[in-house]
């Protein structure tokens, strides 16, 4: 018997209006810690619905771009102010909906609040520069110019922060978005698109759809009246939206996987490494795209600091993930859940399995926190992102060795060294393969002002977040001026 929370099918937001697909189909999105209950009903969009939205979108470009700054800037600020105002139920709805522990889910909801309050500051901030002419009476310069519709697809496992962290600057910068959710996050993200209504932005310059990635998706991709498309997903999605849409000369930003590594040297801060790697692999049960999926022990501190880990994730908050306690939570789908315990069942051809590796719940797609030790740098767990609370131990001897074995993987987003020792550290910063890298913290983290992204197989085109995001958003036009003759 399966329990509604919602009573009716949540809509798309088009054009400053709510409504259902044009084909009237829903799905279902089931609660990951009880799949019997289902916690809303949603539109399942389809290539119509995308046509609708951008055509929307492109009918508000020229007004939104015309604003003076300032005024797109009150716009976030309202919307961040509406966001916090509802921070306890998007929380709520984002962990019954994906499963993310309540004490995560606030702090995400809280960080998309803040997102735009640092992107409504560029408004003030300068988006040109003037340079010296090379012949009299002459202004050389250049502007930053929006580029019209943007395509956003977003992900599940962050489905406030990453939307929001497309948004903002999608809207500062003066472009129209249309916004293609998760299809296992949907409602996390309707708040947002509530939130922006309620502050009265103007109809069209947002534009909201649940469903499917094969269908709106697709759509959002091939369309030629979309002028950039910012993506984060798995590697073969992503790589998909790539090809199709630089077939038409669309610009494309992609955030795909990673494969994360932890180092700690000899002379680490031990319980601080420990907590690092216990919240970097297993917080958010491992779906994020940093979590920490190898751990790099020094010979002379490898049985200490493993019998510390193992010690910890004995002693770690497994369950309930409403609960304000719980550590780890289920993972989003059966699906997903699925997909790990595949994974942790070959590895244990290939590896020691230390703790972990099985169903927590009869019920939850929830895993246990699992590590391994003794795998190949070959092996299947030491080469590919496996998204979820799985990660694996390995010994080394010397920091170039460590280097070597963290670089040998096709992925390059996240890496964390633990160390007191500063020549370590400019090495490790120097030569680590990694667009983010942390020093004596866990692999996971970003702050709101800063760029984020990875390098290898990790990303493609400009970072996200920061003054980066002025490098995708805008184009660079540059401006001859010379005086009239007399």
């Amino acid at each position: 018997m399966s329990e509604t929370v919602t009573s009716s099918p949540a809509r798309n937001y088009v054009d400053g209006d709510w409504q259902g697909s044009v084909a009237g189909e829903t799905y279902e999105k089931r609660n990951p810690w009880r799949p019997s209950e289902v916690t809303g009903v949603y539109a399942a969009s389809g290539a119509d619905d995308a046509g609708a939205a951008i055509e929307a979108a492109r009918e508000a470009f020229p007004g939104w771009a015309g604003l003076p700054a300032q005024q797109r800037a009150g716009y976030l600020v309202a919307t961040a102010a509406a966001i916090e105002a509802r921070a306890g139920r998007i929380a709520q709805d984002m962990t019954a909906e994906m499963g993310k522990p309540i004490r995560e889910s606030k702090l995400e909801t809280l960080r998309a609040a803040a997102i735009l309050r640092f992107a409504a500051g560029e408004a003030w901030r300068a988006i040109g520069e003037q340079y010296e002419p090379s012949v009299p009476d002459q202004r050389l310069y250049t502007l930053r110019r929006p580029l019209g519709v943007v395509g956003l697809i977003t992900p599940w496992n962050f489905p406030i922060a990453i939307p929001v962290w497309k948004l903002a600057p999608t809207l500062i910068y003066g472009n129209t978005a249309v916004l293609k959710l998760a299809y296992d996050a949907p409602r996390t993200g309707l708040h947002v698109a509530e939130c922006f209504a309620e502050a009265g932005l103007p109809a069209g310059v947002l534009n909201v759809l649940t469903g499917s990635g094969s269908t709106a998706g697709a759509e959002i991709v091939r369309n030629p009246h979309v002028r950039a498309i910012s993506f984060t997903g798995s590697v073969p999605v992503g790589r998909g939206v790539r090809e199709k849409a630089t077939a038409r000369d669309c610009r494309v930003q992609l955030e795909l996987g990673g494969h994360n590594p932890l180092l700690v040297m000899a002379d680490a801060e031990l319980e601080r490494a420990v907590e690092a790697a216990y919240a970097g692999a297993f917080w958010s049960a491992g779906e994020k795209c940093t979590a920490t999926r190898r751990i790099f022990v020094q010979d002379s501190v490898y049985d200490d600091f493993r019998a510390r880990l193992l010690e910890r994730m004995g002693r770690g908050r497994v369950g309930d993930p409403s609960d304000p306690e719980v550590e780890v939570g289920p993972l989003v789908t059966e699906s997903a859940f699925e997909d790990v315990l595949g994974a942790i069942e070959r590895a244990k051809g290939e590896g020691t399995l230390l703790a972990g590796g099985v169903r927590a719940d009869d019920d939850a797609f929830l895993i246990a926190p699992t590590l391994f030790e003794g795998l190949a740098d070959d092996a299947e767990l030491s080469c590919e992102e496996v998204f979820g609370p799985v990660t694996s131990l390995y010994r080394f001897s010397t920091l170039d060795e460590a280097t070597a074995r963290a670089n040998a993987v096709r992925f390059g987003l996240s890496a964390s060294i633990f160390t007191r020792d500063l020549r370590n550290v400019q090495r490790f910063t120097s030569e680590i393969g990694a667009g983010i890298i942390h020093v004596n913290s866990q692999t996971p983290g970003a702050d709101v002002h800063v760029p984020f992204g990875g390098i290898k197989g990790s990303g493609w085109g400009p970072h996200e977040q920061g003054r980066a995001a002025i490098e995708f958003y805008t184009e660079l036009v540059t401006v001859y001026q010379d005086a009239p003759l007399a």
